[in-house]
This record gives structure tokens, sequence and C-alpha cells, in this order.
């Protein structure tokens, strides 16, 4: 079974948010430049997905004229076999992976990047519903806490425990990198 990494909206956009902070940044660049070095080593193509959306001026970090579209720079360097740009929460609405994958035999993907709940579980719902077998990489996602209507903070580790909890065995197998690139090695030999 031939698979891809999907790396979703890790880019430098969102240091521009007052929500980013880097409390789980080290621990999600580490696993997210293992499973992209992992991925690399073993000839698993690489997607790189942009959000971009809003208007576009340089004072919008999600307009590509604002300069902060690209890579974050903690991520190690790597040659994407395709870059796309999306507008909406799936990597697949409007973007053309949909038919690149399909062009290029992909069955599995390894979804990975930022953030947990929103676009990379957004993307997995949707790609399993495509017929795409996906492994979803919990350690290479990153998100921030957020706050309850009733003000009360909801963890980011308490985000992550549901995002896996609502996703298993429905929509993705649970991974993490270790385990993901085993299956990449499985499945590509």
């Amino acid at each position: 079974m031939k698979t891809c990494l999907i790396l979703i909206d890790a880019q430098e956009s969102f240091r521009q948010r007052p929500y980013f902070t880097t409390t789980d940044l080290p621990v999600y660049i580490a696993a997210q430049n293992a499973l992209i070095d992992g991925c690399v080593a073993l000839g698993v193509p690489i997607a790189r997905v942009f959000h971009v959306d809003g208007s576009k001026t340089a004072s919008n970090p999600f307009a590509l004229e604002s300069g902060f579209v690209k890579p974050l720079e903690e991520l190690h360097a790597f040659d994407a076999a395709t870059t796309f740009y999306k507008s909406r929460h799936s990597a697949l609405v409007g973007t053309g992976l949909d038919v690149w994958l399909t062009q290029n035999g992909i069955q599995r993907l390894i979804i990975s990047g930022i953030r947990t709940e929103q676009c990379c579980e957004t993307t997995t719902r949707h790609a399993s519903d495509l017929g795409w077998t996906v492994d979803y990489v919990l350690d290479a996602t990153l998100t921030w806490d957020m706050q309850h209507l009733d003000g009360s903070i909801l963890s980011a580790a308490d985000i992550k425990a549901r995002t896996a909890a609502v996703l298993k065995d429905r929509f993705a197998t649970i991974c993490n990198v270790q385990q993901a690139l085993a299956r990449a090695t499985e499945t590509t030999a």
C-alpha cells in the first residue's frame, strides 16, 4: 500500500497568533522532525499543505503577502513531493490534493501538523470518508489550550486525548512516530 505523509499547516503564521505558546512546541518539533526524517529515509513522499485565508495584506499572517506562510523555522528542510494551499479546514477541499494522491496511487495517509483538533482532525475524517487508510500521528500534531463557553480552560493535552478518542478505529489508526514509520515500512515494501 503506497503511503504519503501529509504535513498540514506547520507554518510561521501561527507564531503571530495571541494563543501561540512554546509550551508544547519542542516536543511537537522533535516528533514532527523525526517523522519527516523517517519518511525521507524510507522514500515516503511528503505533501506540504499551507493554510491561507482572509485579507491579502501583509498584516494578515495567513496571507501570502505577510511572509509568514512558510515552514516553521524549527522544521528540518526536505524536498516536498508537492505543495498545496488551502483555505478550508480539510486539506482535501478545493486544493487538488485528492487528485494528486489518486494520480500517484497513494492509498495510506500519514497525518501530522497543526492544529490537532482542527485541520488535522478534519482532514483525517474527510480522507477516511473518501476511502483512504489514515494513520494519525498524535505526537506529531500541535494545538493550544482553548476556552470553554463557561470560561474554564480546555487544555491542549485534553484536546489531543479527545481527538485520539474520536478518531480511533473509526477514522484512523492512532500512531506515534515510530509506529507510523513501521507501518509505512510494512506497506511500501
